[in-house]
């Protein structure tokens, strides 16, 4: 939380007054490396719900010739649906490059593991060959770029930022995100003391537990409501953890992720009473837990509402 406010001055103070007036070109961070626009795109492919969410919540549909990795997956909400309009989902997974070029968008915004792969056909490397440039998602760098810091709800500020400064909704985007930190402000000073509550994140898997780890955005989320991630030293975004490592722990409440299109989070909250370690855990026992879906818990607009529902579950008599 300590850097929230000092990222949105450091921002707003490096950009001059032409910049703010979308003069051309532009350039912004990308994974490190820097990004430059000779002149605002006219086109955007936007890949996930999530990053889809990023696109509407600053007016980009009319720019959005497509979006990829939605029902593959999800079961889309009716707000989702409205926003989406007529825009066309190129494919319903990770998109190849014959879709992608075939809608020969300006800029595809995706991430690693969000739509591309290290390696896979569809790169920035590949989709810079057919011209298109490719901003990529903020928490996903840390797949090619293993310095990066611990996760802080700044991946999902920055990202917005970029956003605007590249299609011209920069004042838009600065007002999104001081409003998110007046949010997030008030979540702390509501939770005041009642912090450091113990709180697993259960994706999915019986073998062994997928969750997130110290650069997932959902530890910052964590953090912001005033809990612990108790898988935060896996040195990984989202990866495997072990049923072992989690019981001991001892987490004192649940975020389960509700995908709509299985069991849901009930029924991960029956699979874990069945576990043989997890079963007398306290979260556990006590039942304690939050239904949070994935456009919740991947870098997105929804990130600030399901802070302030993770809170709220875990210390209802501060709110």
């Amino acid at each position: 939380m300590k850097r929230l406010i000092p990222l949105a001055v450091a921002l707003f103070a490096i950009a001059p007054a032409q910049a703010l007036a979308q003069d051309f070109p532009v350039t912004v961070d990308n994974c490190g490396a820097e990004l430059t626009f000779e002149q605002q795109p006219g086109s955007l492919v936007v890949h996930d719900i999530n990053m889809s969410e990023m696109a509407f919540a600053l007016g980009l549909q009319d720019k959005m010739v497509g979006v990829t990795g939605i029902t593959g997956w999800y079961k889309t909400s009716e707000s989702f649906d409205e926003q989406r309009g007529d825009i066309p989902e190129l494919a319903p997974k990770y998109p190849t490059m014959e879709n992608l070029i075939a809608a020969a968008p300006d800029v595809f915004f995706a991430g690693w593991y969000y739509g591309m792969k290290p390696g896979g056909d569809v790169t920035p490397e590949t989709l810079a060959d057919h011209g298109i440039k490719t901003m990529i998602l903020s928490e996903s760098c840390i797949h090619l770029d293993k310095e990066r810091p611990a996760a802080s709800m700044d991946l999902l500020f920055g990202d917005m930022l970029r956003l605007g400064k590249v299609f011209g909704k920069e004042a838009e985007a600065q007002a999104l995100v001081a409003d998110w930190q007046d949010q997030l402000a008030q979540i702390k000073e509501r939770v005041g003391n009642g912090q450091g509550t113990r709180v697993f994140l259960y994706d999915s898997g019986e073998d062994n537990p997928f969750t997130a780890g110290k650069y997932a955005i959902v530890n910052a989320m964590i953090e912001a409501a005033g809990g612990v991630n108790v898988t935060a030293d896996m040195d990984t975004s989202w990866g495997r953890a072990s049923w072992e490592a989690v019981a001991a722990a001892d987490p004192q409440f649940l975020i389960l992720l509700d995908y709509q299109n299985g069991t849901g989070a009930e029924g991960l909250l029956d699979w874990l009473k069945s576990h043989p370690a997890m079963k007398d855990t306290a979260a556990v026992k006590d039942e304690r837990f939050v239904a949070l879906r994935y456009e919740e818990l991947t870098p997105g607009p929804a990130n600030i509402t399901a802070i302030d529902k993770i809170a709220k579950a875990m210390n209802p008599e501060a709110f």
